[in-house]
């Protein structure tokens, strides 16, 4: 126990067993008539309770007395500021329903409830507890005072309005020190059934928030880039390092794995840092930006597993641990670790493209893939250009050629990746010319990169796509 859990637990240890019964209750989102009924006690005297313990605490708001209670969702009592190294904190507000019926009020908690569970484990952000957040109302009252009693970097709120026919959803962002607004969507859909559209709306929101193209990660790079280096946290580095990742260029990986690496000395236990660390490890594997294959491999397989150390439910770290079993031979474990990837990742748009690939390519059926990645798209509207590769790859696979091409036509144009299916995909549908230009691209611009190495890299185990890329490559005369 630290100093700080010490003095809390002292402090609470000055309230009566009634009065912390009531301060829990109240704390955890209970009216005073359901704190009584749940008590047997009048709201009067619950009343009564809570300015008692208010003056024990040494609290006045709801916002400080849940703070009390939620010590492990890095909430900090007394109103304590963050360490300096640590990430963002986001705060949801339940989402406040404008409609009086019951049913609606309902459909808006759990709304809420699912948005927090899911961008706690999506978004690489301590999220702080829902019923934390349920005492305190559906906006803060006080955007400096609250961010601070909470520790919250960010705050989320929205209003819902519902009937019968539709249902009208805004969300919004804001600075939780400022009370800035730094995002806002409004989602309209209609009410048929409504499980299936609070898991809709749930899907839409955590992915536009969440992953290295998400709202979340845009605004955090903007504010890193303000700052003086000497004071970039590992959450800034990490935030810049995704956004050099996602180029899939040699220049933009390295600086990637540079970054990374910087966010890991400040932060070994950064479960999400290592999982993308792997990630961009597998890209130099199978784009031959490293200078020893077996050494990207190692680098790779070591940072997966140090990321499910951290955390066993990463989907991104165990995709990329399947992938790596498979460069090993483990095709049994490739195949497991894909299985748990989709398990804690079938929501994530950002891991879902990485698991089709996998089907294509390592251990399934390019048909399998093909929903996968047409989720993830319908996921995440921001969809970036590497959806756009991937989807091509998987195309090339399941022998849709053309298709193939628009999409690889639509991806980045500095990856070797991209170049070597693009003149695959143009020499199977016989477009000589095109394929020829493809590939004095990619041997005039990735000297070192070659289809063998990208086979070995990737890793293409997957009979058919195997097949089908060896003679695509002859009839480009790819290196």
């Amino acid at each position: 126990m630290t100093v700080n859990d010490g003095s809390k637990a002292q402090t609470l240890d000055a309230l009566s067993g009634r009065e912390r019964a009531v301060a829990e209750k109240f704390a955890a989102g209970m009216t005073y008539r359901e704190i009584g009924n749940a008590l047997f006690i009048a709201p009067t005297t619950v009343r009564t309770h809570l300015a008692a313990i208010y003056e024990k605490l040494g609290v006045r708001t709801k916002i400080g007395l849940a703070a009390y209670f939620a010590g492990a969702s890095g909430v900090r009592p007394g109103g304590q500021s963050p360490p300096s190294d640590a990430p963002p904190v986001l705060a949801i507000f339940p989402i406040e329903c404008l409609n009086s019926e019951e049913r609606w009020h309902r459909f808006a908690d759990g709304l809420s409830s699912d948005i927090t569970i899911n961008l706690a484990r999506y978004a690489g952000l301590p999220v702080i507890a829902f019923h934390t957040m349920k005492s305190l109302g559906s906006k803060p009252a006080d955007f400096a005072a609250d961010g601070k009693a909470l520790g919250a970097t960010y705050f989320v709120s929205g209003q819902l309005r519902a009937d019968d026919q539709r249902i009208r959803l805004t969300i919004e962002l804001a600075d939780a020190r400022s009370g800035v607004d730094l995002w806002r969507e409004r989602y309209d859909r209609p009410a048929e059934d409504i499980f299936a559209l609070q898991d809709s709306l749930t899907e839409s929101i955590i992915n536009v928030f969440a992953g290295s193209y998400g709202t979340l990660a845009t605004v955090g790079r903007n504010a890193a880039r303000r700052k003086p280096p000497a004071s970039l946290r590992a959450y800034d580095f990490y935030l810049l390092a995704l956004e050099q990742h996602t180029t899939f260029s040699r220049a933009g990986n390295a600086e990637a794995i540079r970054l990374f690496l910087r966010a890991l000395e400040l932060d070994p236990a950064f479960a999400n840092c290592w999982a993308e660390l792997a990630y961009a490890y597998s890209i130099e594997a199978c784009n031959g930006f490293g200078d020893d294959l077996l050494t990207s491999i190692e680098n790779w397989r070591i940072t997966a597993e140090n990321a499910l150390r951290l955390d066993p439910t990463d989907g991104c770290a165990h995709a990329c641990l399947g992938n790596v079993r498979a460069c090993l031979g483990d095709l049994e474990g490739a195949e497991r670790a894909h299985q748990r990837a989709l398990e804690y990742g079938s929501n994530h748009a950002g891991i879902l493209p990485l698991l089709a690939g996998s089907k294509a390519l390592v251990a399934g059926n390019p048909a399998e893939a093909i929903p996968l990645i047409e989720r993830a798209m319908r996921l995440n509207p921001l969809a970036p250009p590497w959806y756009f590769g991937m989807q091509g790859r998987i195309l090339f696979a399941a022998g849709r050629h053309r298709e193939a091409v628009a999409a690889l036509r639509r991806s980045s144009p500095e990856s070797p990746d991209v170049l070597m299916f693009l003149a695959l995909s143009h020499a199977a549908i016989g477009e000589t010319g095109e394929a020829a230009r493809a590939a004095a691209r990619l041997r005039a611009e990735f000297p070192g990169f070659s289809v063998e190495r990208f086979i070995a890299g990737y890793p293409v185990t997957n009979r058919d796509a195997l097949l089908a890329i060896r003679h695509a490559a002859e009839l480009a005369k790819l290196p």
